[in-house]
Order: C-alpha cells, then structure tokens, then sequence
C-alpha cells in the first residue's frame, strides 16, 4: 500500500454519494507498501479501505482480484470484502484510476513474528489454498513468475550495481540457474503470492485475517510456501529461522500435506521466491515516482536471503522433519 495518487475532499464525496455508507468523516493516505495509492476512509457507517489502481496493475485484473475476495470470504476466509455501489458495481473511477472500497479488517500486523504466528499462518495459508481450489470464475498468469523476471534484470540493468557491486552479474547467474531447473508439475492452483507479516492481522496472537490480493494468481502452491518462508523466517540479523520454518510448513502440512515432489523443489522455490523480490525491490528502489508517498523496500535484505538459499543442501536445511525431507 502507498500513495501515488492524492485525492480531493470534494472528489471522495462525490464518488461516495454513489454508496450505501453514509457520509464521508475522514481520510488519511496509508504510506506502507509499493504498488497502489490506499486510503483508510471513516464514513457514517465506520471504516473502509479505498484502493486507487496505479498504472503497475492491469485493468483486465480487477474482476480477478474482486471475484476471488468474495470467493475467498464465502469459503470462510477472513479477508476484506469488496463494497458494492447502489448499482450493485465494485470496481469505480475516482481521480482518473481504477477504484475499489474494501471492508476494514480488525487486527494488527506484527514486526517480530514468533513461531506461533507462523504456525498460525501456516494453516492460514493452507485454508486459502483449499478455499480457492474451486475458484473457476476467473484465472490470472503470474506475471511475475520465472518469465516475468528477465525483463526486471533488464530494466535495472547496470544500475544494478550502484545498489550492490557486482549485483548486475550475480542476478544473470542465478537467472539462468532457475530457468534450468524450475519444476513443473506440481500441484497449482490460486495463491496469495504476497503474504508478509504487513498482509496478515493479528489480535492477542490469534491470526484474524489476509489483506492485500493484488498479487494473487494461478501458480505452483508449494512456491506461496516458499514465499512465506522468506518473508517470515528470517530475522533482523540475516539469519535463517529453522524453528519459524519448522512451525509453518507444520501447520500447513496438518491441513494439505506436501507431496514428495514439493518438498524435493522446496530449495529452488524459495530460491526463486528470493530472486523475484530481489528484482522488484531493486526495479522499484531504482524509480521512485518524484513526490511519491512512498517507502521503498531495500533490496539488499533479499540478496542476502538468496545467498542463504544458494546454501541449502537439502529441504531439511527449512525445517522440514527429517521423514518428510529424505
């Protein structure tokens, strides 16, 4: 979430006169995250969040990422729910973009996660791989998936090496490392691709629910796993957590056990998962729109991550019991 486009006060009342949610109170910009500008709206009716679609998001998405939301919350998944206008539409147009109103979740995200928590969204996640098997209203391409990344390296290019010396050569490396050796075959279906600690809520350690879908896709499960294990396993200090790790893929496996052939590509998916923020990191560290409310996240965490996984000799080196990990 971010602020790249500001809205008036007189353009937000006129676009929710077209709501059943009372009148406006107050609005302030959210400045975390990178790819949207996010509002949190007070109205008479209390709280909502108001996402406006930068240029980054493909339009043809929306129905997409809105459909799955409601999918998702009919199947028992604590996420926000898209507001629908007196016409019964999601999806408006406010200060020139694509527009959605979103209901307000409960709960606050946590900067240190424990063990617990990501137990809590080890099975967390694996609902939402369940919730969403019989999702068939609409698919979505990862755009940002093993094709999607040598066109990130391009666009960096040798900027690369002005965030890291020698930066531009390690990612043409690893780039054709996983070309060679990304599975196929394993089981897909929708996933979040985008769970970090900021997209997930907590109240008194218990997990209340998943917010930002944007990223969301058609794509290997086990690589949303993967996904987690970077973003949640890893402490300040560079270090992998092998008790965090152990207590997510537990949690998952209790409710949708790994086949064989995920656990054995865990080490390239998470290599793969590290590569990908890396690049995006580093792409969006690169070209920080001028005047833009924005925080951009250091790309150098995940260079470092991706050197731990280039470690890895085995799926045990994760977390993973030694039965599941032979």
């Amino acid at each position: 979430m971010a602020v790249y486009t500001d809205v008036t006060p007189e353009e937000l009342e006129a676009f929710l006169s077209t709501y059943e949610i009372g009148r406006l109170r107050a609005f302030k910009g959210i400045a975390e995250g990178v790819e949207n500008s996010n509002y949190l709206l007070q109205t008479e009716a209390g709280s909502f969040i108001l996402t406006l679609y930068e240029k980054r998001v493909n339009p043809a998405d929306l129905p997409f990422f809105i459909g799955l939301m409601e999918h998702l919350a009919s199947r028992g998944i604590d996420c926000p729910q898209p507001v629908r206008n007196r016409a019964g539409v999601a999806l408006g147009t406010l200060a020139g973009r694509p527009a959605l109103i979103a209901t307000f979740l409960m709960g606050t995200s946590v900067r240190r996660p424990t063990a617990a928590n990501c137990a809590a969204l080890g099975t967390a996640l694996a609902g939402l791989h369940k919730a969403g098997g019989d999702f068939s209203a609409f698919s979505r391409v990862n755009a940002l998936s093993v094709p999607g990344w040598r066109p990130l390296y391009e666009t960096a290019g040798e900027r690369a090496d002005t965030v890291a010396p020698g930066l531009r050569t390690l990612i043409a490396n690893e780039l054709a490392f996983l070309e060679a050796r990304w599975p196929a075959g394993l089981p897909a279906g929708i996933i979040h691709a985008d769970l970090f600690p900021d997209n997930v809520f907590f109240i008194d350690g218990r997990l209340t629910g998943l917010i930002d879908f944007y990223f969301a896709c058609n794509d290997l499960l086990a690589y949303d796993i993967a996904i987690c294990l970077n973003a949640w396993c890893f402490e300040p200090d560079g270090a992998y957590n092998q008790t965090k790790g152990r207590a997510l893929i537990a949690a998952y496996q209790a409710e949708r056990p790994l086949s064989e052939a995920e656990i054995a590509a865990l080490p390239v998916l998470a290599r793969g998962a590290a590569l990908r923020f890396l690049l995006t990191r580093l792409v969006d560290w690169l070209n920080v729109p001028p005047g833009a409310l924005v925080r951009p996240h250091d790309p150098l965490e995940y260079l470092r991550k991706l050197r731990f996984h280039r470690s890895v000799e085995s799926p045990r080196d994760y977390g993973l019991a030694t039965e599941h990990a032979a």
